[in-house]
């Protein structure tokens, strides 16, 4: 079957190369452009993760998948795995706020193929509830620390923890912090080893590096 949409090619080979299969960014297309995208993945028997879907198409590809997992916090739509099993991520959120974007990087995650624990509302602000998660947190063979605001949250877990430390900067935060742009930074310069930083809001991303990760761990 021709990979050629005419609006869009299909790279049907991507997980020979890679190991994964290509994900679909929703964005900037149109319902009948994503649509026809996944519905040709799936034809092709190629597992589906859609990223920033909106609810219209969720409920098509539904309709011709009824295996089909929406997560309408983390706008992320599966049609299959790549695969179970593999050793734990720990994605640490700050605050409540910062909860879409973690959502998108548990969901990317599992989707890969990682055992996923969510631990929420730790940020530094109030950092004993931090302390009171860390033996749930020290479980994990890599954490994805997400956060807003100066994004600090990053820092504290990559002292106090022997694994790596991926950082997710959110667009959390008032005025000044420029729509995430300090809790990158901040990341960035982190004095605390170990950690490696995706762009602002960039949920799949952490979830993608953090399941290479582990699959390295668990290997």
């Amino acid at each position: 079957m021709p990979d050629d949409l005419d609006f869009a090619v299909i790279d049907s080979r991507r997980s020979e190369r890679t190991g994964y299969p290509e994900v679909v960014y929703c964005a900037g297309k149109t319902l009948d452009q994503s649509e026809a995208i996944i519905l040709r993945m799936r034809q092709q028997g190629i597992p589906v993760l859609a990223t920033k879907v909106d609810p219209i198409l969720a409920d098509r590809i539904h309709v011709a998948f009824s295996e089909a997992e929406y997560d309408e916090l983390a706008r992320t739509l599966t049609v299959g795995r790549c695969g179970t099993g593999q050793g734990l991520v720990a994605v640490v959120a700050a605050g409540t706020s910062d909860l879409q974007v973690a959502r998108e990087a548990v969901r990317s995650a599992e989707f890969f193929g990682s055992t996923v624990q969510l631990i929420t509302d730790v940020g530094v602000a109030g950092i004993h509830r931090l302390f009171a998660r860390l033996d749930d947190i020290r479980k994990a063979k890599v954490i994805i620390a997400v956060a807003g605001m100066e994004g600090a949250l990053a820092g504290v877990i990559a002292g106090l923890v022997s694994v790596p430390v991926i950082a997710l900067p959110t667009s959390v935060g008032y005025g000044a912090s420029f729509g995430g742009l300090s809790a990158l930074l901040g990341m960035l310069t982190s004095c605390a080893p170990g950690i490696s930083v995706v762009n602002i809001d960039n949920g799949f991303g952490a979830g993608y590096q953090a399941n290479l990760i582990n699959r390295l761990c668990s290997a």
